[in-house]
């Protein structure tokens, strides 16, 4: 890639607002749009270019906003459709960029599509869905909901099932009824000739179920089975995205990242091509999977640590073969995931701040897009003081109940110390702006939990400490805004078998970045050739002792060729 051909969103970075948790601005204990607002400046000083918002539309919320009943009115905890529009203003204002989250692979049983369509089978919204017959007095198929148990409820009235991979609240659209595509392409257009910047997809890949609906592999012992195989990257998922793009993404200058679960290097290249055909870039979860349980029937849950080995291999993938034919997203941390210091690195008093930064010098000079998720820029970590009285993530809930109560698969402790590490309520507590009460979040009672250590990890404190996180992550956007080889150089990877030590190179025509990461809380000692001209650009110590390495040292060096 030359200079000249970067486009805007390669050289962004992406502020993650989960809104719910962000800033409550009138007391009630949920975040709102007009607390966002009020935080504008301090995404500002982080100096992230885009934010992008979780689910803020009309939703029951059996999934947290992600079961959408009207896509174009906004979630009254929220505010209004006046406080969006002030709130897109005052961010262009900033030079802000707004990303909204599209849900189009379901929807809401509330939503007025699909109260006509369980209305009765010869409804003109009966196909927005996907409605079967019971087989031999049962489900159509043995998929499970990615929540537990089946993917199909029973619908009395009609005497069909209908189609749900998450919560029995959010049925699946039928993608191919070309009537409900045009519907949610009118609905994207309504909110781009709003002036939203983009867009990010939720489980986009998902849109297209594979034909006649085949049962998936059951694992042994299980009574129903994962259907991501058969329903990722199904067979016309591609056709849709084109379409979409000559109907809404072509309209105006917009940001598109696609949550992929599933995708392999080959459909990524399909997705984020640089033909531009179907979307800028994709979420892979190959790395946010390295450490689940090797029992397929307890899948996510587990609490090994992952072997850096096998991340070395797995995001050296995605840089190599991604290059130069399509873009990647850079995350750790997002609503979905635990918090990355407690997972990827050491969230202990001693090495919880240089392990953080560690973290984020890794991913944040690789190729790609980098996301931050709310908290992340201060270290934010999980949170072991949450029981099971205090979760609301209805994965978890489900979880626990299939797992533990009716599977018996482990005991109630070990599944408790499962959902303190990989849990996605640890990313959902509110957001830690201060000492005060309640984190400064709220003045009222928070809707979920906070994490007993924010008297000490809060924005208050960050900001005050030129060593801090934050600042470390201000410089590091600030980097990759200025030079151009973070987001143009070629991507090598040094010593694939070190277990300890993960260090890669960045290569252009006339200089090179070498990135060095100790993954330890040991002292170690590594002969890389580093040039006697070689700038330190970056580093989370104070000083440099060259081939030494501290706990968790992170640091990266300009060079030229």
């Amino acid at each position: 890639m030359t200079t000249s051909a970067i486009k805007w969103w390669q050289k962004a970075v992406v502020y993650q607002i989960y809104p719910r948790s962000f800033q409550d601005s009138n007391g009630d204990g949920i975040g709102d749009l007009k607390g966002i607002q009020e935080r504008l400046s301090y995404v500002s000083k982080l100096g992230a270019d885009v934010i992008w918002l979780n689910p803020i539309y009309q939703s029951p919320n059996k999934d947290n906003g992600y079961d959408i009943s009207d896509y174009q009115a906004i979630n009254p905890e929220f505010g209004t459709m006046q406080d969006f529009d002030d709130l897109l203003a005052a961010a262009h204002a900033r030079d802000i960029k707004i990303v909204m989250d599209l849900v189009v692979n379901h929807s809401s049983d509330q939503h007025k599509w699909f109260i006509e369509s369980r209305s009765s089978k010869d409804n003109d919204k009966r196909d927005f869905y996907i409605w079967r017959n019971p087989v031999d007095g049962h489900e159509p198929n043995n998929w499970s909901s990615f929540f537990s148990g089946s993917a199909w409820k029973f619908d009395e009235k009609s005497g069909q099932y209908y189609l749900h991979l998450f919560v029995e609240g959010q049925p699946d659209l039928n993608w191919k009824n070309d009537e409900l595509r045009d519907q949610v392409y009118q609905m994207m257009n309504w909110w781009v000739d709003k002036g939203i910047d983009g867009f990010r997809m939720d489980v986009i890949s998902m849109i297209s179920k594979p034909d006649g609906l085949p049962d998936a592999p059951l694992p042994a012992g299980n009574t129903y089975a994962n259907p991501v195989s058969l329903t990722a990257n199904g067979p016309h998922v591609h056709e849709y995205l084109r379409e979409m793009r000559q109907k809404v993404l072509n309209n105006a200058d917009l940001m598109t990242v696609g949550e992929t679960s599933g995708v392999d290097i080959e459909h990524a290249q399909k997705y984020a091509g640089i033909d531009g055909s179907e979307l800028n870039m994709v979420f892979q979860f190959e790395h946010m999977g390295l450490d689940d349980n090797p029992n397929p029937a307890l899948g996510k849950w587990d609490n090994q640590p992952v072997s850096l080995v096998k991340l070395k291999d797995n995001l050296s993938k995605w840089q190599t073969e991604l290059e130069g034919n399509s873009w990647n997203s850079l995350y750790w941390d997002n609503h979905d995931q635990p918090r990355i210091v407690s997972r990827f690195g050491n969230d202990s008093a001693e090495y919880r701040e240089v392990s953080a930064k560690m973290l984020a010098t890794l991913l944040h000079f690789m190729q790609g897009t980098p996301y931050i998720f709310q908290g992340e820029e201060l270290g934010m970590t999980n949170a072991y003081n949450l029981g099971w009285d205090d979760f609301d993530d209805i994965e978890i809930i489900n979880g626990r109940k299939f797992i533990v109560d009716k599977e018996k698969l482990v005991d109630n402790d070990t599944m408790l110390d499962y959902v303190h590490y990989k849990g996605r309520d640890n990313a959902r507590t509110p957001m830690q702006w201060t000492a005060g009460k309640n984190a400064g979040f709220t003045d009222g009672t928070p809707w979920l939990k906070l994490n007993d250590n924010f008297e000490t990890i809060n924005v208050t404190a960050a900001l005050a400490d030129d060593n801090s996180v934050f600042y470390h992550y201000q410089k590091l956007i600030q980097l990759r805004h200025d030079l151009d080889l973070i987001t143009t150089g070629h991507y090598e990877l040094i010593d694939p078998a070190d277990d300890q030590v993960y260090t890669y190179k960045r290569i252009g025509d006339d200089q090179e970045l070498l990135i060095i990461n100790n993954f330890t809380d040991q002292d170690l000692e590594r002969d890389y050739p580093v040039p006697a001209d070689a700038q330190l650009l970056i580093s989370n110590y104070q000083d440099d002792l060259g081939l030494k390495l501290r706990p968790y040292e992170a640091k990266a060096y300009l060079y030229n060729r």
